[in-house]
């Protein structure tokens, strides 16, 4: 006799709150409420008839038959995605086709290019830079990258840069006659501005206590990567994304004259159609750039010496 199968979907949210620890973090993942995390987990406990978590407080800790159950089941998960990857080879004729914003295109995934290509040689890409957030049903892309809080309906979603405001600018200003030493100091500086993000500057202001200074003097630019070139250049004083501009403040290309970072609610995310999660180039291509990004994060955590 066949042995019965729990059911489904609660076995899901149970292996992505295992994996979390955290019913609010697998709700994010799976787009439901903590409380839909619970239920589902408290059906498949029920099913077993026996305990998965332990609720301590606010924190979920595996039970032992959780721990062995949740080992059990990765054996399967994986099963299944490497029969489902072996069943679509061949499958796939075109290349991986990424959606992503121009500024983060070009300050932060193509300079980490090489090496993905290095590792993959026969993964092709097409590249389309837009601002317009994509469209898994209308627009011809595989997977996004996307600027926002990572809950929108549809796709999987997956973090991968938090953003943090800083001023950035030419270590040629600092040489000038006029100081930088203090965010009032900005009013003898040219502000460096993107349409794009025309937020960034009044937030980061009112951070340092700053609102006195005119956010929306200076030059504007259409894009943000047109204001970083500026900056560059020596023109004035941009407002960074720090993941964006980090390369330039390593190599003295830009200083941050300030010591103030503002983290806002967006970050970029990596998206991608709930249909294609199993593919072979969306796949390789999404475990390499989450590798990356997790690189960046314990690089930026790690003390300074």
């Amino acid at each position: 006799m066949a042995t019965r199968l729990p059911p489904l979907n609660p076995l899901r949210t149970f292996e992505v709150a295992a994996r979390h620890l955290s019913f609010t973090r697998a709700a994010r993942e799976l787009h439901v409420t903590p409380g839909a995390v619970s239920r589902q987990v408290m059906v498949l406990e029920e099913f077993l008839g026996a305990r998965l978590f332990e609720r301590v407080n606010r924190e979920v800790r595996l039970t032992a038959v959780g721990r062995r159950y949740l080992d059990d089941l990765n054996d399967v998960f994986d099963s299944i995605g490497e029969a489902t990857q072996r069943a679509m080879q061949g499958v796939r004729d075109k290349p991986l086709h990424i959606w992503c914003p121009m500024t983060f295109a070009m300050r932060w995934l193509v300079p980490r290019l090489p090496a993905f290509h290095g590792a993959h040689p026969g993964r092709d890409a097409i590249f389309t830079t837009s601002l317009k957030p994509v469209d898994f049903t209308e627009h011809d892309a595989d997977v996004a990258i996307r600027m926002g809080r990572g809950d929108w309906p549809g796709v999987v979603s997956r973090f991968l840069v938090g953003i943090d405001l800083l001023p950035v600018c030419s270590p040629r200003l600092l040489e000038g006659r006029a100081p930088l030493a203090h965010p009032r100091d900005l009013a003898q500086h040219t502000l460096l501005q993107s349409v794009a993000r025309p937020d960034y500057w009044p937030t980061w202001l009112k951070a340092a206590g700053a609102s006195d200074i005119d956010p929306d003097r200076g030059l504007t630019f259409e894009s943000v990567s047109l204001a970083y070139q500026a900056a560059l250049e020596g023109l004035g004083v941009a407002m960074g994304q720090h993941a964006l501009v980090a390369e330039d403040l390593a190599a003295g290309r830009l200083v941050a004259p300030f010591g103030l970072r503002v983290p806002i609610d967006n970050a970029f995310y990596l998206i991608y159609p709930e249909r294609l999660q199993y593919d072979t180039h969306l796949c390789t291509f999404r475990d390499w750039i989450l590798a990356e990004a997790q690189a960046d994060e314990t690089r930026r955590a790690a003390p300074r010496t």
